[in-house]
């Protein structure tokens, strides 16, 4: 899904930098570096999402929008919300992870592994990221490449 923050990021740098076309850099730099709306790993990670959701396309080295710009309104001040839509669906690719290696050591498909989350985060009042973990933990399943985002995740929830 497209969230119209994305538009509204891109069309602000496009619109700052004056040209149709920018590399890669030029636009997370500015987003890190330049705005600090985004470490500069989430600035690649943000121009990376961008070009999955088609907001962006590839023209050799080059970038360019996929849609016009020029016509979204950039608010005055604009600065990405509290919780970005970078954030949001970094949250949401590590949930489908736990999910998905859940799913591949028990052989319940996603739609299970979810539900038992949902199940044990209703009963015990905590969030999905500490249920999920717990359901990891019964199966065995290890996500030690994953503890940074799964515990910004549980304090992030936690603290809104």
């Amino acid at each position: 899904m497209v969230e119209p923050e994305n538009q509204i990021i891109l069309s602000f740098l496009f619109k700052r930098s004056g040209k149709e076309e920018l590399t890669a850099s030029e636009l997370y730099l500015p987003l890190s570096m330049d705005l600090k709306w985004f470490t500069p790993n989430q600035a690649k990670i943000f121009v990376n999402m961008a070009l999955q959701q088609k907001l962006l396309e590839k023209k050799g080295s080059k970038l360019i929008p996929c849609f016009d710009y020029k016509k979204v309104v950039v608010p005055v001040g604009f600065s990405p919300a509290k919780q970005t839509v970078l954030e949001r669906e970094i949250k949401l690719d590590v949930m489908k992870t736990i999910i998905a290696r859940i799913s591949e050591k028990t052989g319940l498909n996603d739609a299970e592994v979810s539900e038992k989350i949902s199940r044990i985060s209703e009963e015990k009042n905590i969030s999905d990221g500490v249920a999920a973990l717990l359901v990891a933990k019964e199966y065995d399943v290890h996500f030690n490449d994953y503890f940074e985002e799964i515990e910004n995740k549980i304090f992030t929830e936690n603290t809104e």
